[in-house]
């Protein structure tokens, strides 16, 4: 088994310890104090990769409450079922959300990582916060030369990013294969597109995998720590563009792209999402569009009680900012690149954003963890949701129609002609 992993043994060590947590929050009984100790004072890959079998063989405890399949029969079993709706007109829509998306993502990209407590501060000391125009000031980043081109007043186009090269290469996929692609074609156009050098987390595990000859979904779960974070859900919108009204077929879709790389929640999390984007081709109401997207995820799983938590705040009459406090305080256990606690970020800023595009994405980024991920998935939910005619200008001039992106073999792209690829396919899938 020794053989099936690519890096040293530091790296496989620091994969367990990913681990251990993982399988903690999957509901297992795993001692957590045992297994680090374990895993720190193991000599060889042989020790390290007994350690790894042990943990895939606990048992959950008896208070987990929580059902979570990964399986699409299971899933199905655990989740509702949508009624396609009638969409006469998409082209202003899926405009809107390519447009949405690359804005949210440049937004958000200069302060990934950055705590929601560390943008407050920055904001307030030049004495703006909340944001008052588009996109943030060069002046409260330290390192600006490396930001500028993400800044108000520098940005040309919408910078290279993994939330805008996946979009860009599941529009690829399907442009090739249509609706019967396949899970392993997802797959093999990483392998020939995506630079590994540029993948992240579970999507970067996947990959190894990938390269070493696993199928999916088992590149999924073997030795990817990282299966229940974000990666996924970031790769969520083409479905939905290509699917409008149609959240079944988007989320079948999703979840044959999610298996690549993620399992249980993070599975859940790429079909939620591309049932928002289907369905704000028909709801104008993001609290109706929320409960109904939310038929997509299993009803016993944590990102459901997560999701219906954020709801539940909202119903209350809630303010912003305390609620944000509250879901941190209950969510905030998890790694800040998780699934659960972002989709709740992402959920929030579309129920208090209250269909204004420019309060959703300031809602969306200034709460921080992965700001880059929610704006992208904020702005293009928001974008299809109104149309391009109803997103305000000042986010789109300064993009200048422009996008570029680190797939091989791709150059630049005018984002209103992917947008008119993403419709044709859209048409044509629908009929």
């Amino acid at each position: 088994m020794k053989y099936y992993f690519i890096g040293n043994l530091d790296y496989l060590k620091n994969l367990l310890f990913f681990e251990i947590k993982e399988k903690y929050e999957e509901g297992y009984q795993v001692n957590i104090a045992e297994y680090k100790d374990r895993v720190t004072r193991a000599k060889t890959y042989d020790e390290l990769l007994r350690i790894y079998n042990e943990l895939n063989n606990l048992e959950l405890r008896s208070d987990f409450k929580f059902v979570e399949p990964t399986d699409w029969e299971r899933i199905i079993e655990e989740r509702e079922k949508f009624t396609k709706i009638k969409v006469e007109k998409i082209e202003d829509k899926i405009l809107g959300g390519w447009l949405g998306r690359c804005s949210g993502c440049m937004l958000g990209k200069p302060v990934e990582g950055w705590s929601r407590e560390k943008i407050y501060e920055k904001l307030k000391s030049i004495g703006e916060y909340p944001l008052k125009k588009p996109y943030f000031p060069i002046e409260i980043f330290d390192d600006k030369e490396s930001v500028k081109p993400l800044t108000r007043g520098n940005i040309i186009r919408a910078e290279r990013d993994d939330d805008l090269d996946y979009t860009l290469l599941n529009l690829l996929v399907f442009e090739r294969s249509g609706d019967s692609f396949s899970s392993e074609d997802i797959g093999n156009a990483w392998l020939s597109r995506l630079p590994y050098s540029l993948t992240y987390t579970a999507e970067r595990e996947a990959y190894r995998n990938l390269v070493i000859g696993l199928k999916p979904p088992t590149t999924a779960f073997f030795l990817n720590p990282f299966r229940e974070w974000i990666g996924a859900t970031i790769r969520a919108d083409l479905w939905g563009y290509v699917a409008p009204g149609d959240p079944e077929r988007a989320i079948e879709y999703a979840y044959k792209d999610a298996i690549v790389s993620h399992t249980k929640n993070g599975v859940y999390g790429e079909m939620y999402v591309s049932a928002l984007i289907s369905l704000a081709f028909v709801y104008n109401d993001t609290l109706m569009l929320v409960k109904e997207a939310l038929k997509a995820v299993p009803k016993r799983s944590r990102l459901a009680e997560s999701i219906s938590y954020v709801v539940s705040l909202y119903e209350k009459g809630t303010e912003w900012e305390k609620a944000i406090t509250s879901i941190m305080e209950k969510y905030g256990v998890y790694h800040s690149v998780h699934v659960i606690n972002n989709e709740c970020i992402v959920t929030a800023a579309l129920l208090w954003g209250e269909r204004d595009f420019t309060k959703t994405l300031y809602y969306a980024v200034l709460a921080g963890l992965d700001t880059d991920c929610n704006g992208a998935t904020c702005g293009s939910i928001i974008g299809t949701m109104l149309g391009i005619k109803e997103i305000p200008w000042k986010w789109i001039r300064p993009l200048n129609d422009r996008l570029a992106t680190a797939l091989s073999g791709i150059n630049e792209q005018k984002i209103s002609l992917l947008a008119k690829r993403t419709i044709l396919l859209a048409k044509r899938n629908y009929n």
